[in-house]
């Protein structure tokens, strides 16, 4: 089992309804992908991404919130966290991102997991300029078969939240790709 696997599995023995959860990062990677790259399985949290509203339905209902707080209070001894959840406009997303995602299978008992689809997980590793994000976006090219011509219309279509240092990271990414 790697680390994203025994993450959510915690996660999900602590949660009591049903979550829609969609992933991105790196375990997204691991688990969103028949062949991916031994360094993903190594990846130390789980990240994700949210519907406008989401986050406050998750309050209204259900232990979500307590379940992640349990999940890393248990797995803090090995270094396993639940990070960073955000908003769908705090990423570089398409429109249709939600149409988009890939479900993740799994033996879940309450989490209906998801990943980004791949133009926007590839969009989302363009909001760093860093290597390793940069190197992960080549990944999601290369095994999606995304074209050159078809990457530069879905960096055309992202929708870039507007923070001057994720549209300045952004415009140094996509230059790499265009």
């Amino acid at each position: 089992m790697n680390n994203a696997e025994l993450i959510l599995k915690t996660l999900d023995q602590h949660l009591t309804l049903p979550v829609d959860l969609t992933l991105y990062g790196r375990a997204a990677l691991q688990l969103g992908f028949s062949d991916p790259r031994a360094e993903y399985a190594q990846s130390m949290d789980i990240d994700g991404v949210f519907w406008m509203g989401q986050a406050e339905a998750l309050i209204r209902s259900g232990n979500f919130w307590e379940a992640v707080d349990i999940t890393n209070r248990e797995l803090a001894p090995q270094g396993l966290y639940i990070s960073h959840f955000f908003e769908e406009s705090q990423l570089i997303l398409t429109a249709s991102w939600r149409q988009q995602r890939v479900p993740i299978k799994g033996p879940w008992q309450w989490l209906c997991l998801t990943r980004l689809g791949d133009k926007d997980l590839f969009l989302t590793k363009l909001m760093r300029y860093d290597p390793l994000d940069l190197a992960d976006a080549q990944f999601i090219l290369d095994r999606s078969g995304i074209t050159q011509a078809e990457g530069r219309v879905i960096i055309g279509q992202a929708r870039v939240p507007d923070i001057p240092e994720i549209r300045e990271q952004f415009a140094l990414c996509s230059k790499r790709f265009l």
